[in-house]
């Protein structure tokens, strides 16, 4: 396997090279040169100071107000193409260049009476919702998103609009096999159909609110399979049903047109059916197989190439959706590189950095644009540059419908590249501001942890101690189910094993993001692991000797099996970051030989078959790879299990698009043959 890292250079067209033989990136010439500029040329803070968190602030109120009308009712949109075009531009600018009031206003204007505008404030909210996965902000992008789709189906079912789609064409869409990836698209009218008296397309307007209400579900989607439960993905599965159902309508009629499109449709409409349609690809990519499937018996085909081509048309188009497919790309991007990072990086870095500077160019000061590059910039190991743009998006951003949420996202992002630089005092810092504006399980067992992993086991053991007495919600994340659990185990014995945990590398573990360390901080992570396995040995060395001079001693019989096999296999993880994957595998084995021993730490295991296919993927065993990838899909039922479903998801389908084969079973012996005969001749003695 070819194991050059990339680098970013200092080139004017931010290109990728390749580093030295050691692997490593030379944090001096790693640069984003664009996006640095833009940092210098902005008062960026030092200091983050983050305000009580609220439940919902006044803007959000009156969003939600606004999101309670449901219009039973609409007149028709008869604008034409070019008239159509004009409508929204300034909103959308509006949110891109931090100014996010005025766009409220803007869309807030026609949310009851037109879809786009409707649309457009459902897209505001789930901006919010993703960045800051706060439950009470995506119950808000719900609600307006629900609100977009009844004004687009009120639009659609206006009165004396004709409505020329035949329904005999979406049912031979479903019907006639297609592998393209896209809608079937019926035969193109002839200019003897196509006169000025009467068109036989649907109306613009119509057509308009097709995509919007195809829009509409496609968002519910997106914030359905965020909503870590297995049983959200059935929701999302039916959401992107009906997003493509809409599509198939508007993409039959755009294709029906010809190459005179332009005529009866506005250029907005079509660079948004190339958005949602990209978009359903990605998404669905993320799929595991089985919701996958019932995609193709409905017609879609996915394809992952299809769907970046599609955005990147919407991007080239400069129409109103082009930042917004921006968006979605770098997302997908990140996704890709951070999760399953020894599988895309090297391919995505390139591509994904040149379209953050595209972005850039066109919103130089967007604070949304200065996040991703803030979470592209850690992967690329710059964490100082990445820190930066954090800083720098809460200097950009100065308006009260985003600043304190963009502010309490920032902290947690600069907290974990300090935890990546194994700087625990001032990542605890930033714990306790977030626990302080927002409390929660998870900052509370960050706070604990960040004080033993500096060696404050005392004040440690304090903080994680408080974890019982808090409120916990009803369904907590993941997170915090993982918190609670750790707590509970350390309370057992009284916190006497905290000492041979390594609570803060556990979690880099979790995130997949000794990736995204310094190969000088990765050696101090092995000497931690390290360290830490000797002192459980000493342990079992004392206990073994008071077995050996008393007869049935009170002490239990050794058992760190739960420990030993967390610390080994960080120290897998770390050596499938440093590309030393042969040293992996006797780890490896030795864990996979004793998981029955596992007891409180069960939701290691398909962690375990994870890094297993890492290091057989480093070391071009891709069948290997495949096999126990899929072993690990069988125990994604643990705390991390919806996340690392995901993950595996995503790996197997780059295993599917290489046409990788899984080894064949062996096969079992079943004794004597009986030769096509019903019964075994008797065998005489």
């Amino acid at each position: 396997m070819n194991d050059n890292h990339y680098k970013v250079t200092t080139q004017q067209s931010t290109s990728i090279g390749n580093t030295d033989t050691n692997n490593t990136m030379d944090q001096e010439q790693s640069s984003f040169p664009e996006m640095e500029k833009m940092i210098h040329s902005l008062s960026v803070i030092n200091k983050i100071t983050i305000p009580k968190h609220q439940t919902l602030g006044e803007s959000d109120m009156s969003i939600s107000s606004y999101a309670q009308r449901r219009p039973k009712e609409l007149p028709p949109n008869r604008m034409g193409p070019r008239e159509q075009e004009e409508a929204g531009k300034k909103a959308v600018e509006c949110l891109f260049n931090n100014q996010f009031m005025e766009a409220k206003s803007i869309f807030q204007h026609k949310i009851d009476s037109d879809p786009l505008y409707a649309n457009g404030l459902g897209l505001m909210t789930i901006i919010k919702a993703i960045m800051t996965r706060d439950k009470n902000d995506i119950k808000l992008a719900q609600s307006v998103i629900k609100t977009a789709e009844k004004v687009a189906t009120c639009q659609i079912n206006a009165k004396g609009v004709k409505k020329g789609y035949s329904i005999s064409n979406y049912l031979s869409s479903l019907i006639i096999p297609n592998q393209t990836g896209l809608p079937s698209s019926p035969q193109t009218c002839s200019k003897r159909e196509v006169t000025d008296i009467e068109s036989p397309f649907m109306a613009n307007g119509t057509l308009r609110a097709y995509v919007v209400k195809a829009e509409a579900c496609l968002l519910r989607g997106a914030l359905q399979i965020l909503q870590d439960d297995t049983l959200e993905l059935i929701n999302c599965s039916s959401s992107l049903h009906q997003a493509y159902n809409n599509y198939t309508i508007v993409w039959q009629e755009y294709k029906k047109m010809g190459q005179a499109y332009t005529k009866h449709m506005d250029r907005d409409t079509v660079s948004a059916l190339y958005f949602g349609l990209g978009s359903l690809h990605l998404l669905v990519s993320c799929f595991p197989p089985h919701p996958v499937k019932s995609f193709w018996i409905h017609g879609f085909t996915c394809n992952q190439q299809l769907g970046f081509a599609l955005l990147k048309i919407c991007i080239e188009s400069k129409c109103i959706k082009s930042s917004f497919a921006s968006l979605i790309l770098l997302c997908y991007y990140l996704i890709l590189c951070s999760q399953t990072s020894q599988l895309y990086t090297q391919e995505l870095m390139k591509p994904a950095l040149e379209c953050l500077t595209e972005a850039q160019k066109k919103h130089p000061k967007s604070c949304i644009f200065f996040y991703i590059a803030g979470k592209l910039s850690r992967i690329a190991k710059n964490l100082q540059l990445s820190t930066q743009s954090f800083r720098g998006a809460v200097s950009s951003c100065t308006e009260e419908w985003a600043h304190s949420s963009l502010k309490q996202a920032t902290t947690y992002e600069i907290a974990m590249n300090h935890i990546l630089q194994l700087d625990w005092k001032f990542a605890a810092k930033c714990f306790k501001e977030l626990q302080k504006a927002s409390p929660s399980v998870f900052y509370q067992y960050m706070i604990g942890a960040c004080q033993v992993m500096r060696g404050k086991r005392t004040k440690g053991i304090l903080s994680l101690a408080q974890i019982p007495d808090m409120a916990v919600q009803d369904r907590p994340s993941s997170l915090e189910a993982y918190a609670l659990q750790k707590v509970e185990t350390f309370q057992k014995k009284g916190y006497q094993d905290i000492n041979y945990y390594l609570p803060g590398l556990e979690l880099l573990l979790i995130w997949a993001a000794f990736e995204q360390m310094e190969d000088a901080t990765l050696e101090k992570c092995l000497g931690l692991v390290q360290s830490t396995l000797e002192s459980i040995y000493e342990r079992e060395k004392l206990e073994y000797n008071i077995r050996a001079k008393q007869i049935a001693p009170s002490v239990d019989l050794p058992d760190y099996y739960d420990q030993r096999i967390l610390l080994l296999l960080i120290k897998v993880s770390i050596f499938n970051a440093l590309k030393k994957y042969d040293q992996s595998i006797a780890h490896i084995n030795w864990i996979v030989d004793n998981l029955e021993h596992l007891k409180t730490e069960a939701w290691v295991m398909p962690f375990v078959y994870w890094e297993a296919g890492v290091t057989s993927w480093g070391l071009s065993d891709y069948a290997k790879s495949k096999e126990v990838w899929e072993i690990a899909m069988s125990h994604t039922k643990d705390p991390f299990g919806y996340q690392l479903m995901l993950r595996l998801s995503i790996a197997l389908r780059k295993c599917n698009e290489m046409n990788i084969k899984s080894p064949e079973p062996a096969r079992e012996q079943i004794g004597l043959s009986t030769n096509g005969k019903r019964k075994m001749p008797i065998v005489k003695k």
